[in-house]
């Protein structure tokens, strides 16, 4: 195994997660959203704005498609919708790649969302009502791309400690 990429919605903690497992298996990590950000020199809020969600969905795939076919062994957190667009979701189960979906159910994105709106251009403009059946319609499509993953870790009520944990298992 070279590759472990963490997969979810936005808010399951796919970075913080990261972080953590790199720590425990002594492996390097990256962020694909940073890496995004650097290779566009702008943030994800301002490629939205200034260049709009397809320019930021062909970027997406590009560094992705080369991150997860370098010969570094790495953990990689994706965007929430990585899996869902240029058949990402094909790169999920490589030879040498593990890929966990963090599962969460709707509340729990919803409460982790809620105040953090402003960071995120895809709910950025949406009430609390608006926020929630957003959230549960976006998850169900998607749904289908997260499950591609080779294993799913539920989240809901679990420090990252406690979700790491339950990761390393998986994998030994």
């Amino acid at each position: 195994m070279r590759k472990i990429i963490l997969i979810g919605y936005m808010g399951v903690g796919k970075t913080t997660i990261a972080q953590l497992l790199a720590e425990k298996i002594n492996w390097d990590w990256v962020d694909l959203d940073k890496l995004i950000e650097t290779k566009a020199q702008l943030s994800i809020k301002e490629i939205f704005e200034q260049h709009g969600e397809i320019y930021f969905r062909k970027l997406e795939h590009e560094l992705f498609k080369a991150t997860v076919e370098n010969d570094k062994t790495l953990i990689i957190s994706t965007g929430g919708g990585t899996p869902c667009y240029a058949n990402n979701h094909l790169l999920l189960n490589g030879e040498q790649v593990v890929s966990i979906y963090l599962k969460a159910s709707i509340e729990t994105i919803f409460e982790r969302l809620k105040n953090e709106k402003s960071e995120r251009p895809l709910v950025a403009n949406h009430s609390e009502e608006e926020l929630k059946e957003f959230i549960a319609k976006n998850l169900f499509d998607r749904s289908y791309f997260y499950i591609q993953a080779t294993h799913k870790v539920e989240i809901d009520g679990k420090n990252p400690t406690e979700i790491v944990t339950d990761i390393l298992a998986l994998l030994n």
